[in-house]
């Protein structure tokens, strides 16, 4: 049994290489070859937190993968000094059941999503995009940035957090690192935040939208990444309503995130203004961005295909690096 810690995950899961597994990832899950039900939510009530249990399947013409993973949303943890999320990823040999890894799945959901917004980010943003917005500063926001820079030529960026006495921190540990760009600014409101923004990833718990939509700027892409509950909203609905609208899962966007749910509810959109998943401009059977002031919106949920398919990277190269314990099972 191979187990792999926090510090072993970011190791094997570069962010450029992952970005190349997202892409693979959502091309399979379009394509039909993903068994994957939705998530498994167990409320825990004292603490305001849930625990999600993520099963899938994945498989191409020539690899397979199955793991389930079971991660804990507390968002009180803050006043213990302890992070919000915990998660494992329990891999399972694909053809016996036979479990071969445990792998920490607090980090590897962090790089994973990041890694789809960086996946959508190249296909969708215009390639002249150098102004980011970031909403949040937890590890999901990291990512996100590192992701977006990775794509593209950040070359400054505005992050917001109103509320986070973290924010200092984030900018000292972000600015100049890999390629990120030195040039990170604290916006006084989401209004200074977003109204130059070419790219805007949200990473936040907010059951409210976090920006106007009228202070948006033509042309940007947006990564919405943070809502995964139907009363989640992130997105403003008449920013739904304005914009190219692509989603990592339709199945799983419709019944989860209140990004979409919402503005449902409010008619503002129907079902059909989803324009496709992300697989389908992958494999070309939808066309991506078609004008340069078109906005576009990728709303992420997250799903289990890809920490499987994050965790078989992280093993190849834990492997072949060395990493990780090796313990009898």
């Amino acid at each position: 049994m191979l187990v792999l810690s926090p510090k072993d995950v970011r190791a094997c899961l570069p962010m450029e290489q992952m970005i190349e597994t997202a892409k693979q990832t959502f091309k399979v899950l379009s394509a039909g070859q993903v068994p994957m039900p939705l998530r498994t939510r167990l409320k825990i009530p004292p603490h305001e937190g849930e625990i999600l249990l993520m099963p899938a399947y994945v498989r191409d013409e020539t690899n397979k993968g199955l793991a389930v993973k079971i991660l804990s949303i507390f968002p009180n943890n803050s006043l213990q000094n302890l992070p919000a999320i915990h998660a494992l990823v329990l891999m399972l040999d694909p053809d016996t059941g036979r479990p071969v890894a445990i792998i920490d799945g607090t980090e590897l959901t962090a790089i994973r999503t990041g890694a789809a917004s960086g996946a959508t980010t190249h296909l969708l943003s215009r390639h002249d995009s150098s102004i980011a917005a970031i909403f949040g500063v937890g590890a999901q926001a990291r990512t996100q940035l590192e992701a977006i820079c990775t794509v593209r030529k950040i070359e400054t960026v505005w992050v917001y957090a109103p509320t986070d006495v973290n924010i200092e921190k984030f900018v000292k540990e972000m600015a100049g690192k890999g390629r990120i760009p030195n040039d990170i600014r604290v916006a006084s409101s989401p209004r200074k935040a977003v109204r130059d923004a070419d790219i805007i990833c949200t990473a936040t718990t907010s059951e409210t939208p976090v920006f106007c939509d009228t202070d948006l700027k033509e042309g940007v892409h947006i990564n919405g990444i943070g809502s995964h509950t139907p009363k989640m909203q992130e997105i403003p609905a008449n920013t739904v309503a304005r914009s190219l609208v692509i989603v990592d899962s339709r199945h799983v966007a419709l019944a989860e995130t209140g990004d979409l749910i919402v503005p449902l509810g409010q008619r503002i959109i129907n079902e059909e203004h989803i324009y496709a998943e992300l697989g389908d401009i992958i494999l070309a059977t939808r066309e991506g961005r078609t004008d340069p002031n078109q906005i576009t919106f990728f709303k992420s949920v997250g799903l289990a295909a890809q920490d499987v398919t994050a965790a078989q990277l992280a093993m190849q190269n834990a492997i072949a690096f060395g990493l990780g314990q090796s313990i009898k099972w």
